[in-house]
Formats: C-alpha cells, sequence, structure tokens
C-alpha cells in the first residue's frame, strides 16, 4: 500500500484542511498517511517551514500548500 508522507506543524490550518481533503482522498484511493510534525526537527523545520504541509510519496514531492487531488490520485493510479 502506498505512503503519502505529509508533513504538517500543530496549529496550522492549512495543514488541518490538507489532512481532511487527504482522508476524502482514502475513500477512492487505497493509501496510508505518515504526518509528520516538522517542529520534531531542525532540519525538517528548515526544509519545509514555509512551505507547509507538504505531500511526499515514494521520496517524491507532490505538491504542497494546497491538496492538488488531481495530481494526487495520478499518482496512486500509477501505484
Amino acid at each position: 500500500m502506498p505512503v503519502i508522507d505529509f508533513y504538517t506543524r500543530k496549529g496550522c490550518h492549512l495543514c488541518e484542511n490538507a489532512k481532511e481533503e487527504l482522508i476524502e482522498l482514502q475513500k477512492e484511493y487505497s493509501f496510508s498517511i505518515n504526518e509528520i510534525n516538522i517542529e520534531t526537527s531542525d532540519d525538517l523545520t528548515e526544509k519545509y517551514g514555509l512551505m507547509i504541509p507538504v505531500f511526499v510519496l515514494d521520496g517524491e514531492e507532490l505538491g504542497y500548500g494546497c491538496v492538488n487531488e488531481f495530481d494526487i490520485s495520478k499518482r496512486l493510479q500509477k501505484k
């Protein structure tokens, strides 16, 4: 089963909205969400601090900010 790494931080309203959209996508596609709080790592905070939420599948960034359901579903279909 594919895993989407979902980089986020507490108190981020964009992250909360994006998580809800990912959960909706799970109704159509079989994948799991690995939620990663960037505040647990200085490296992650430096890398993704201004971009969150960030979506990564198999090491490839699928996007950041808002969920692009079309792009994510297209990538999941290939899995």
